[in-house]
C-alpha cells in the first residue's frame, strides 16, 4: 500500500471522482438522486419545520452513503473473486439489503412527515 501523503484537495478530488464514478456506473444511486431532487423540491412547497428538514437530509444522505458503500464492497468482492462464490453473492446479497433497509426507512419516514400535510391539503 502507498504511504503517501495527499493533500486537501487531491483527497477531496479522491472523493468527487468517487462520487462520480458511482453517479456514471450505479443505475439506483442516480434513481435515488432524482426522488431526492423531487422530494426537496416538493418539500419546499409544504409547511416544514426544521426537524423535519433535518430528518429529509439525513435520511437521503444514508441513502446515498449506503448506495456507494455497496458499490464499494461489491467492487471489492469483484476484485478478490474471480469466479462465482456463494460467500461472496451472501456478501453482496447483505450489502444490497443494507441499502433497500435504509430506502424502506427513508420511505416511512417520508409517510410520516408527508402524509399528514398532504391529507390536510387535498382535505380542505
Amino acid at each position: 500500500m502507498n504511504n503517501r501523503k495527499f493533500t486537501i484537495k487531491q483527497s477531496f478530488q479522491f472523493a468527487f471522482d468517487g462520487f462520480l464514478y458511482a453517479l456514471q456506473t450505479q443505475r439506483n444511486l442516480r434513481i435515488q438522486l432524482i426522488v431526492a431532487i423531487v422530494v426537496i423540491t416538493l418539500s419546499t412547497f409544504l409547511p416544514m419545520n426544521a426537524i423535519e428538514w433535518a430528518l429529509l437530509f439525513l435520511l437521503i444522505a444514508l441513502v446515498i452513503v449506503a448506495e456507494i458503500l455497496n458499490t464499494a464492497i461489491e467492487k471489492t468482492i469483484d476484485l478478490i473473486v474471480t469466479e462465482y462464490n456463494p460467500l461472496a453473492k451472501t456478501v453482496k446479497d447483505l450489502s444490497a439489503a443494507a441499502v433497500l433497509f435504509i430506502a424502506l426507512t427513508a420511505v416511512v419516514v417520508g409517510l410520516f412527515i408527508y402524509l399528514p400535510k398532504l391529507l390536510a391539503i387535498f382535505l380542505r
